[in-house]
């Protein structure tokens, strides 16, 4: 079932609101809720609106944590400068971590969608502090040895999604895009890549959770975790690919359920 079959309107009093961090640069937040925080992270190209709100996510996890999206520099309601400099591998990272101390949040549980989910790992090996639980949609830990990951490769699921191309329609068309600084995203990115240390998955003492599109490479994504992390749970998306699971209108109340579940089974004592 999808979401377009339920109930996806936002939850009630939704709050809005914005940082300025170190560099400048404004970042724009939404929240909904009370109690323990989950912060989501969408994927680039979208927001937290179109991934989170709209979808029928933050509507559900809301009903018992407080819910903390975050447009990442350059998407949604952030600003979106156009200079590459101002999108190093370390600056979106580092953005969260400055809003969610301004609203005076520490400890919380992370979930990110593709882009969202690299953020989660940067974290991950940079403040592991900060976790009660961490979460990748879309996205995961890859193979560093090449042969672990042909095996990987080898096991993933083929097909072909049969919304993906509406799905990335729809992100395509979203009012607030802005291709210029969606370049500037990707070049900075690339011309300034991460400084994070490697990511030691065996050092990882909180749950992680990945869920991932039956055709969008779920065991490529998995495997290592899998192997590494010592409570990790994989869930993969029947007839799925990259571009629906977080668009609204072709969300899996799967992909909602898992999340909030995992979430409520797990919280700090």
């Amino acid at each position: 079932m999808s979401v377009t079959e339920l109930d996806i309107e936002a939850p009630a009093q939704v709050r809005h609101g914005d940082v300025t961090v170190s560099d400048g640069v404004r970042i724009h937040y939404q929240e909904a809720g009370e109690g323990v925080p989950v912060v989501l992270l969408h994927g680039y190209t979208s927001c937290c609106d179109a991934s989170w709100f709209a979808d029928g996510m933050a509507k559900e996890l809301a009903r018992t944590h407080r819910v903390i999206g975050i447009d990442a520099r350059g998407h949604g309601l952030s600003e979106k400068p156009h200079d590459p400099h101002l999108y190093d591998g370390d600056r979106m990272p580092r953005d969260v971590i400055e809003v969610l101390d301004r609203l005076g949040v520490g400890q919380a549980h992370f979930h990110g969608y593709s882009m969202g989910g690299g953020i989660v790992a940067h974290l991950m090996a940079r403040r592991p502090d900060r976790f009660i639980t961490a979460g990748f949609g879309g996205s995961g830990a890859c193979e560093t040895d090449e042969a672990l990951s042909a095996q990987a490769a080898a096991r993933d699921p083929q097909g072909l999604d049969a919304n993906q191309e509406a799905g990335r329609a729809a992100l395509a068309a979203r009012a607030d895009r802005d291709n210029e600084a969606l370049k500037a995203v990707q070049d900075g990115r690339q011309a300034q890549p991460s400084t994070a240390p490697e990511l030691d998955l065996t050092t990882i003492a909180f749950p992680v959770l990945a869920v991932n599109g039956e055709f969008d490479a779920p065991i490529s994504k998995t495997q290592r975790l899998e192997r590494e992390v010592k409570d990790f749970r994989a869930v993969i998306l029947p007839g799925h690919g990259h571009n629906t699971v977080t668009t609204a209108g072709f969300t899996p109340r799967l992909y909602i359920d898992t999340v909030a579940d995992f979430i409520r089974a797990r919280e700090p004592k």
